[in-house]
């Protein structure tokens, strides 16, 4: 393996611990992008890796990105394998099934149009953390692995498709509303609703990158408003929506009211376990007690874990668990699937279950637990100080004998309910989230909470 040595200073605050994210033109350009593929490419060989999927989504600016981190790549003397435009868990997909030894997509999820960005996987894992810091490590030195590669085009769309109409097997037709966003995942999520039955209506299914309807955000109540007006006029079963590079879903059922991601966890983890009794199924700790407890319920071993779907991804492939979920909407199935977060192969999933069922969406999710809480709640805290305002609070918790789990923060159980306080990787943010059986308790947690932050010197936020 030549090296060749010309630095290239990557922008430190784009460096992120589960991806690459910038704002085109201020701190993210095409050069930024062939030194990111060089870098990249570098890390592949020295793993001994020859070829390297490459796909991109509708911004404006992915084309010109792709284009740089395919050059990049092949300067490192690697096969890069353009997959083209869809969503990222196509990516995934075609990394799976090519096979390759790594994958790199062009995407900046749902940031607005403005920003784009970079997710990559090493073989068939996620890369994150320090070694996507190590990038910029590499590019500064400039200490590239140096080569002759090839450019292979590999369409990944038609049969990315077919696999996931693959896993239907609804007894009854359903009316269905899919709202895309605008996003990467339009076209897909067009063709997989001409291959199932019942009666569909697409919403934002045209990929633009200006996001011209609404922001592809479905944990967002405003931007599920258009699909909920959908739902009502048409009369439908259900609606899905997906963020703006497919890996995530939101639902709202027959009567408008949307289901976050732990309440949809419940519907799949049930599904899941008649076929695997027992298994493990994991949720970060932003999901609600009542998953974890309907998980223990139907025979499963509920696991709590961090949230970060690069995490989630590394404990499912360490526990081997079948099923995977965040509050924010990216479901991992490894039960009849690959592993990864797919909003699309969940929603085929979802309709798959429910047309299964006697009773409709908006039914289950009355038979649900009904638990009291806010919604997850972002308030500023500088980086250099979040981790150590959790830090405190947790001694404080610790001395007064309470009830905690510390895998990625504090969540900490009462007899009321549970609150929660951690520091988002990605922003510099403390996040909060409480839950009670009734507002009572729910005010008894949240005056809990308030009270920690203030003897940190945070101002609470305004719940």
């Amino acid at each position: 393996m030549n090296m060749e040595m010309s630095g290239h200073r990557i922008e430190p605050t784009i460096l992120r611990e589960y991806d690459i994210r910038g704002v085109i033109g201020e701190t993210l350009s095409n050069e930024d992008a062939r030194a990111i593929g060089r870098a990249f490419g570098t890390a592949v060989a020295e793993k001994g890796g020859k070829t390297v999927c490459v796909g991109y989504d509708g911004r404006l600016s992915s084309p010109e990105l792709e284009e740089a981190v395919v050059d990049g790549l092949v300067q490192c003397g690697l096969k890069a394998v353009r997959i083209g435009l869809g969503p990222t868990p196509m990516l995934y997909y075609a990394v799976n099934v090519f096979p390759a030894d790594a994958g790199i997509m062009i995407s900046g999820s749902h940031n607005p149009p403005e920003y784009n960005g970079f997710k990559m996987m090493m073989g068939k894992a996620p890369f994150y953390g320090d070694d996507i810091y190590r990038l910029g490590q590499i590019a500064a030195r400039g200490a590239y692995a140096s080569g002759s590669g090839t450019v292979e085009d590999w369409p990944a769309h038609d049969q990315y498709v077919e696999r996931l109409v693959q896993d239907y097997r609804g007894k009854r037709p359903l009316r269905v509303a899919w709202d895309a966003g605008n996003g990467s995942a339009g076209k897909a999520m067009a063709d997989v609703v001409a291959k199932l039955p019942g009666t569909h209506f697409l919403l934002n299914e045209v990929i633009d990158g200006t996001f011209p309807s609404h922001h592809p955000d479905p944990t967002l109540p405003e931007c599920l408003v258009q699909l909920q007006e959908a739902v009502a006029r048409e009369g439908c079963d259900l609606g899905v929506a997906f963020d703006g590079d497919g890996d995530r879903i939101g639902a709202i059922d027959g009567k408008g009211r949307i289901l976050w991601g732990d309440q949809l966890m419940i519907l799949l983890a049930e599904d899941v376990l008649k076929s695997l009794p027992g298994a493990t199924i994991i949720a970060d700790v932003k999901a609600s007690q009542a998953l974890f407890d309907e998980v223990a319920r139907m025979g499963g071993k509920p696991l709590m874990w961090k949230t970060g779907h690069s995490l989630v991804k590394a404990k499912m492939a360490e526990t081997g668990a079948p099923l995977a979920g965040e509050m924010s909407g990216h479901i991992f199935f490894a039960d009849r699937y690959y592993g990864f977060d797919d909003g699309l192969y969940a929603a085929v999933r979802l309709l798959s279950y429910l047309s299964s069922q006697p009773k409709s969406l908006a039914e289950l999710r009355d038979g649900l637990p009904q638990p009291v809480n806010t919604p997850e709640l972002r308030f500023p805290c500088s980086d250099t100080r979040k981790f150590d305002v959790v830090d405190e609070v947790k001694k404080r918790m610790v001395a007064s004998g309470a009830i905690i789990n510390d895998v990625d923060g504090l969540r900490v159980s009462t007899d009321d309910g549970w609150w929660l306080l951690r520091a988002s990787n990605t922003q510099d943010v403390l996040v909060a989230r409480c839950e009670a059986g009734d507002e009572a308790g729910l005010q008894r947690l949240r005056d809990a909470l308030v009270d920690q932050l203030i003897q940190s010197g945070i101002e609470p936020p305004a719940f």
